[in-house]
Formats: structure tokens, C-alpha cells, sequence
């Protein structure tokens, strides 16, 4: 039986779609990922997505193909990966205290099909001290994390309330793409 193809490299969307069972093999998508900077998050997110799907749907011709693009806003402005330790400072004292967004989109793609949306969960962050922020930065945790920060690993600590999809504040809104490939491509679903 035909397997879902996930357009990614991240061991946290390989995990989660793992962890509900859905058969798949990954397939990283080799992509510009630039975007216009006067798009907002959720169309960002979206474009990302359908560059991500369609690339690798051209190499895997018939196949149905899972693509995914993440993103932290705050205040409809995206917070890229830091990279370095005084960004990612900057990043989390400005969710320190505050609410924001992650925001993911979604491609399935087949041939010239493609569906695409986008899950938007609000994460309300306690108020940090510099301390708890320079420890978790020593970590280095933060540096390749778009927001600087982790959900799933030492940032939990930083996590007052999540109003959404918890699974979308990791990486892939599992539920949401569960839905999707049972209405659109359900046979994928019958390998469970």
C-alpha cells in the first residue's frame, strides 16, 4: 500500500506522525524558504507549505505528499530562528508575560491537487526573569527554534495557558491533518 510522503526533514513532525500512527516515509523539501515580508503569518505559512508540497510532489509523481510550515508570531510580526544567543534574548523577553500565536500550514498535494490551510493556536507565556531566560539559553536550546523556544522540550516550564491544538505548537496540527487525509485520501489512513 501506498505511503504518506512528508515533505520534511524535523524529527518532531516525523515523531508526531509516528505517535498517531500514520504511515509515511519523509522526504525533506530542498526550498527557498524567503517570503514576502508584507504577507501576513497565516498566508507565510501557507505559501511555505505549497512550495514545500509542490517541489516534492514533482518528484514523487502519483503520490500523495504531506508539506508543513511553522511560524511564531507576535503581534502578526514572525519571529524567525534566533540563531544566536543575544536574539534569542530578545525573542523571549518579548513573549515573556505576553500571548502570541504559532501558526502552521498545511499542504496535501497529488499531482496538480493540492489542499491547503492553516491552524493557528494562542500560547500564553508566565512572566520570565533573565536568570530562567540565560539558563535556558545556555541550554542552546533556542537557537534553531523559530521563537526561541520548544514547547515539547526545557521551555514547558515557560507555557501559563495554550488555547488550540498543542500538537500545532510542536510542529504539526495532527489532528487537523488526521481530518484532512480522511476526507481527501482515506486509503492512506487504512494502512493504520
Amino acid at each position: 500500500m501506498e505511503k504518506l510522503i512528508l515533505a520534511s526533514g524535523s524529527p518532531r513532525r516525523f515523531q508526531l506522525l509516528t505517535q498517531a500512527s500514520i504511515p509515511f516515509e519523509a522526504f525533506p523539501a530542498d526550498v527557498d524558504e524567503s517570503y514576502d515580508r508584507s504577507l501576513s503569518p497565516a498566508d507565510v505559512v501557507q505559501v511555505l507549505s505549497q512550495r514545500k508540497a509542490k517541489i516534492v510532489a514533482s518528484q514523487f509523481p502519483g503520490r500523495v505528499i504531506l508539506a508543513a510550515d511553522t511560524v511564531v508570531a507576535l503581534q502578526n510580526k514572525i519571529l524567525e530562528k534566533p540563531h544566536t544567543a543575544e536574539n534569542a534574548k530578545r525573542m523571549l523577553l518579548s513573549l515573556s508575560g505576553q500571548s502570541h500565536h504559532v501558526l502552521t500550514g498545511i499542504t496535501l498535494a497529488k499531482n496538480e491537487v493540492s489542499y491547503t490551510e492553516y491552524v493557528s493556536t494562542k500560547v500564553t507565556f508566565r512572566t520570565l526573569s533573565i536568570q530562567e531566560i540565560d539558563t535556558y539559553i545556555a541550554t542552546g536550546e533556542p537557537l534553531d527554534k523559530a521563537g526561541a523556544y520548544g514547547v515539547q522540550e526545557k521551555a514547558c516550564i515557560f507555557v501559563e495557558r495554550i488555547e488550540g491544538d498543542y500538537y500545532n505548537v510542536v510542529g504539526l496540527p495532527l489532528c487537523r491533518v488526521y481530518r484532512l487525509l480522511s476526507e481527501k485520501y482515506p486509503w492512506i489512513l487504512s494502512q493504520r
